[in-house]
C-alpha cells in the first residue's frame, strides 16, 4: 500500500515554469513505476509522463516532450514533474500515480493515485 500526496500546483503565466511534486508513503517507493496524469474540465484523464523504478527510463506524451521533465528521488520517496514553457492548454488537475511493474501510459494500469494538484496557466 502506498499513499501519494501532490503539491506545488498554482497559477502561472504562459511561458512560465512550475514544478509539481508527489510524496509517497511507505518504504518500497523504489518498487513502483510512477506516472503523472492530468485532467482538464470536461475532458478525460490523460497521460503526461512516466518514470521507471530506477529512474533511468522516462516516457512522455508528445504535447509535453521537450517542455516537461519527470524525475524521482527514491531516497526522498518523491517524484517530480518540472514543467517549462507552459501553455494555457496545460491547465488541468495533475495527478501522480504508482504501479508495481513497468511503466505504462494506461491510467487503469496504476494502482494508487494522489488527490491531485491544480495547475492553471493564464494567457
Amino acid at each position: 500500500q502506498v499513499q501519494l500526496v501532490e503539491s506545488g500546483g498554482g497559477l502561472v503565466q504562459a511561458g512560465g515554469s512550475l514544478r509539481v511534486s508527489c510524496a509517497a508513503s511507505g518504504r518500497t517507493f523504489s518498487s513502483y513505476a510512477m506516472g503523472w496524469f492530468r485532467q482538464a474540465p470536461g475532458k478525460e484523464r490523460e497521460f503526461v509522463a512516466a518514470i521507471g523504478m530506477s529512474g533511468t527510463k522516462t516516457y512522455y506524451t508528445n504535447p509535453v516532450k521537450g517542455r516537461f521533465t519527470i524525475s524521482r528521488d527514491n531516497a526522498k520517496n518523491t517524484v517530480y514533474l518540472q514543467m517549462n514553457s507552459l501553455k494555457p492548454e496545460d491547465t488541468a488537475v495533475y495527478y501522480c500515480a504508482a504501479r508495481v511493474g513497468e511503466v505504462t501510459d494506461w491510467p487503469q494500469g496504476y494502482n494508487y493515485w494522489g488527490q491531485g494538484t491544480q495547475v492553471t496557466v493564464s494567457s
